[in-house]
């Protein structure tokens, strides 16, 4: 007879993954199904205890010059498991665990929605929201005879929008193409030999590309004057109402009508957080940033400096940093064995952010006592600077036990740069779209063509029928509470599946 322990597999306390201290005991030699929601943990409990504890054991039964040809097994998360057999497993694939791998991207829906926006998305400027403008040089002409006719214009190419310098040597380029006259900083001027600003203020330059007293007879003037100026001015140009003292930016590029900011035509790579060209600047597109806890930093202070209050510094060491935070209490009042919580305020702040104050350090030479004058960087500084010159793996390490994932502020977790957040499609930009749950995106999509210009709905018909097909079916698997935006990483088993499931049957194959 089997004693009891041999006719059961009982796993005590696994704390794999999701698992909260679960116990179970599961009869062998029979078929035992686990079925439960998504998150469950019927996979940590299969696969990361049950397995990869057998698999374990199994492998510790080879000889040391096979094992290290196999590389060491880490042991489950898990208080004790009797009755396991060496083991196999057919196991689930799983999908992508890149930090840039969101549900979006794995089934291609957000790509689509890529060229949606791409093709059909409205510019709005982020400056004043309005909506963003582009003309043709015959669009202007016409303009400009419509609201100017009798009136005094200059037309103008603009060079330079806030920016410091003496240009000289611009100066003496457009004098030399024929221009004799500049708007500079609203002062227009005649164009003179060695000409040149203050280098140290920020100026506004124009150059005057004609002067105009606005009537229909002179329509192929204006049109000439405004693709000499488009050329000069990069495709933006400048009418400057001389009564009314009043000016209009008109440009050929997507341009805010009251501040002159300028956005260029949209690709889908600008709405795409896997490229440079559209990713936010400062999270790199992961819509996460490291961030400094100072209670990771300073975790007790009941705690003296010299016995590892500062954890980055560790306990005393006879070191160079040591004997500039000795000459910092010396200046501030306080010494290595007085507790954190009595250092004051200004003192614990020139220890985390430093100084530009100068720091005279005392140090014992072979030749007596030497004094060196130095900028203390700071604690935070110094572990800013190891984690993003990330020299070696282990400073790497080092500097990320001291930080916090946070969402990063720039783009406010949406992982894209400012410009592609304000294209819009029936008033939502993209990032908005990706926050909805699919049942949400479906209801909107469905909807959406009719909401469309007749244009929009020519180049937005066959896209929208493709997102809504691919949608469809992961609705059809179950999964309507995702978002597109959701990491792929915070993905169960089961969920991992079903979409992947849906995007091979959405492939049409």
């Amino acid at each position: 007879m089997l004693d009891d322990k041999e006719e059961f597999i009982e796993v005590i306390g696994s704390r794999v993954h999701n698992l909260k201290n679960v116990s179970v005991k599961i009869p062998r030699n029979q078929l035992v199904v686990m079925t439960g929601v998504s998150g469950s943990g019927k996979s940590s409990l299969a696969f990361d205890t049950i397995y990869a504890e057998g698999q374990r054991r199994y492998m510790e039964t080879f000889s040391a010059y096979a094992r290290q040809f196999l590389g060491n097994m880490e042991r489950p998360d898990v208080d004790k498991i009797h009755g396991l057999s060496p083991v196999i497993a057919i196991e689930q694939k799983t999908i992508s665990k890149n930090p840039r791998s969101t549900v979006g991207t794995i089934t291609e829906v957000y790509d689509f929605f890529r060229l949606l926006f791409a093709r059909t998305g409205e510019a709005y400027s982020y400056n004043t929201g309005e909506k963003m403008v582009k003309y043709t040089i015959n669009q202007i002409t016409d303009l400009i005879l419509e609201k100017y006719t009798g009136k005094k214009l200059l037309i103008l190419a603009p060079l330079v929008k806030g920016r410091k310098g003496h240009y000289q040597d611009l100066f003496q380029q457009i004098s030399k193409q024929g221009f004799v006259k500049v708007r500079i900083n609203g002062v227009l001027q005649d164009i003179v030999p060695k000409m040149k600003l203050d280098r140290y203020k920020t100026h506004d330059i124009e150059v005057v590309i004609d002067q105009i007293k606005v009537k229909d007879a002179d329509k192929q003037r204006i049109t000439n004057s405004a693709t000499l100026a488009m050329k000069h001015g990069k495709g933006t140009i400048m009418v400057f109402d001389v009564e009314a003292q009043e000016y209009s930016l008109l440009s050929k590029n997507l341009m805010c009508p009251t501040t002159g900011i300028s956005y260029d035509e949209p690709a889908p790579n600008l709405f795409s957080f896997n490229s440079p060209y559209g990713a936010c600047k400062k999270c790199n597109g992961l819509g996460l940033v490291s961030e400094i806890d100072l209670n990771k930093i300073i975790p007790n202070k009941k705690i003296n400096i010299k016995k590892g209050g500062i954890v980055p510094l560790g306990v005393y060491k006879n070191n160079w940093t040591f004997k500039q935070i000795e000459a910092i209490g010396e200046k501030m009042g306080f010494t290595l064995a007085t507790p954190i919580e009595e250092i004051n305020e200004e003192a614990i702040d020139y220890l985390l952010n430093g100084s530009t104050e100068t720091l005279v350090v005392n140090q014992k030479m072979a030749g007596g006592d030497v004094a060196t004058s130095v900028e203390f960087e700071g604690i935070i500084s110094i572990i800013t600077r190891q984690f993003e010159e990330n020299k070696t793996k282990s400073i790497g390490r080092w500097a990320n036990n001291f930080m916090n994932k946070v969402t990063c502020t720039t783009c406010e977790g949406s992982r894209l740069q400012k410009q592609a957040l304000y294209f819009k499609v029936d008033n939502k930009s993209i990032a908005e779209l990706a926050h909805k749950s699919l049942d949400e995106l479906y209801d909107w999509t469905t909807t959406l063509e009719s909401k469309l210009s007749e244009n929009q709905q020519i180049v937005a018909k066959e896209i929208l029928k493709e997102i809504n097909t691919r949608i469809k079916f992961l609705l059809d698997v179950g999964l309507t509470y995702l978002s597109l935006n959701r990491s792929s990483r915070t993905l169960s088993g089961g969920e991992a599946q079903r979409i992947r499931l849906a995007t091979q049957i959405g492939s049409q194959l």
